[in-house]
């Protein structure tokens, strides 16, 4: 992975999951279990790309629960480790899976780096994601921090899907 990536506001959250290590990994990797929790809770997810491996990439439709918003997203996997880590950027992009600004702010950083770490704790899983802007201007930076806590709160609901997930799948 590069290293000079412009780090200067992160996000971490860390998350016990009530499932296997190897399973939580299969969620984050794998086309079948990926779509049935990624995104906002009562939003849905289109899969027109997954190939979840070191150079892979993502592409999906994300519809807003109220299906007023639909953002094309994608990530370039930078590292991926079964069972242990998944590293992506992530994006905003159009249909062809280009780069675009956020539908929400003009001055979001175009390229968020992810890195989820997933350690086995006697059967249960310690999610750690790190979040933060890659090659960021000091507005995107300074954006990024402001809407922190928003973004802190969207992915505490998305990992709420995917421990409900995992419980149905348990």
């Amino acid at each position: 992975m590069d290293n000079n990536l412009n780090q200067s506001f992160e996000i971490l959250i860390t998350r016990v999951f009530d499932a296997p290590r190897e399973l939580v990994f299969k969620a984050w990797t794998e086309l079948g279990h990926f779509a049935e929790w990624w995104g906002p809770k009562g939003g849905t997810l289109e899969i027109v790309k997954l190939d979840a491996r070191s150079g892979g990439e993502f592409l999906g439709i994300q519809t807003s629960p109220d299906g007023n918003q639909v953002i094309w997203t994608k990530f370039a996997y930078q590292e991926v480790v079964e069972p242990e880590k998944v590293a992506y950027i992530r994006s905003f992009s159009d249909e062809q899976g280009n780069t675009v600004r956020s539908p929400f702010s003009v001055s979001w950083p175009l390229e968020i780096m992810n890195i989820i770490s997933l350690e086995n704790d006697e059967g249960k899983t310690i999610l750690k994601l790190k979040g933060f802007p890659v090659n960021a201007s000091t507005e995107e930076q300074e954006a990024y921090k402001g809407m922190a806590p928003k973004l802190q709160q969207d992915l505490e609901g998305t990992f709420d899907k995917l421990a409900d997930y995992l419980a149905f799948l348990n």
